[in-house]
């Protein structure tokens, strides 16, 4: 696939591994939407790395967790560049929920911005893309393992797995939908460095990933025309440790 002067909305782009993937689109010369939620201050600092990368950037401030949300933020963004081609779903919660203490309240936190934006602003997105396209979704290396203090999370990236499935099945030929699935690549900011140390230490590659191995399976998803309804596992091998 084409990405050179092609439009480009990433949510959750305001830090982490969305400003990651955003700025290397940026890179590619493309026009990135930037969506963001609360961060404001953070997604026009990723406008200006994407201009300074080559591409073209504008911010978009939606709550996706409202209902509306997925499908006018969407409208927003084809209004502002005109088309839309590729969607890498990225906006994303991980609490720690453990069960017996975990409410409707927090259920509804995780599976509401995790897994049913995704799929609505798929949905919106794939009506907008009327000269096909390419929907990249970030999943969680959470969906292959159990932890028992993030089971809504858990379960929420699980669901971007299959929901990766049926939307290949469902919008082929014209547009293609894979997933990615990082483990420890950057880390929650309140698990300490002995947890990284660990983590490291267990993982077959020992060390700990970079939002660039994440990239380079976004970029290799978005041009490999002939790969659809997949998930990359990047996670430094820990999911065969066992």
């Amino acid at each position: 696939m084409r990405l050179d002067g092609h439009v480009a909305l990433v949510t959750g782009a305001g830090h982490r591994v969305g400003r990651a993937l955003a700025v290397a689109l940026g890179a590619e010369r493309m026009n990135v939407a930037v969506h963001f939620n609360k961060s404001a201050k953070q997604a026009d600092e990723t406008v200006r790395l994407i201009t300074e990368a080559g591409g073209n950037a504008h911010p978009f401030g939606f709550n996706l967790t409202d209902s509306d949300a997925p499908a006018r933020l969407v409208t927003a963004v084809t209004k502002h560049f005109g088309s839309l081609h590729v969607l890498i779903n990225s906006a994303a919660v991980m609490k720690r929920h453990p069960f017996g203490s975990t409410t409707i309240a927090d259920w509804d936190e995780t599976i509401s911005l995790n897994l049913r934006a995704p799929f609505f602003v798929a949905q919106a997105a794939s009506q907008a893309m009327t000269d096909g396209g390419a929907i990249v979704n970030i999943s969680d290396l959470a969906a292959f393992e159990t932890w028992p203090s993030y089971i809504p999370h858990s379960i929420s990236k699980a669901g971007i797995v299959k929901m990766t499935e049926g939307l290949a099945r469902v919008l082929a030929p014209s547009i293609r939908v894979n997933a990615i699935a990082p483990g420890a690549v950057l880390l929650p900011d309140d698990w300490g460095e002995k947890t990284g140390e660990r983590l490291s230490d267990t993982t077959p590659l020992r060390r700990l990933g970079d939002p660039r191995d994440v990239v380079d399976a976004m970029l290799y998803l978005l041009r490999a025309d002939y790969v659809t309804g997949e998930t990359i596992v990047v996670d430094g091998g820990r999911r065969i440790r066992k």
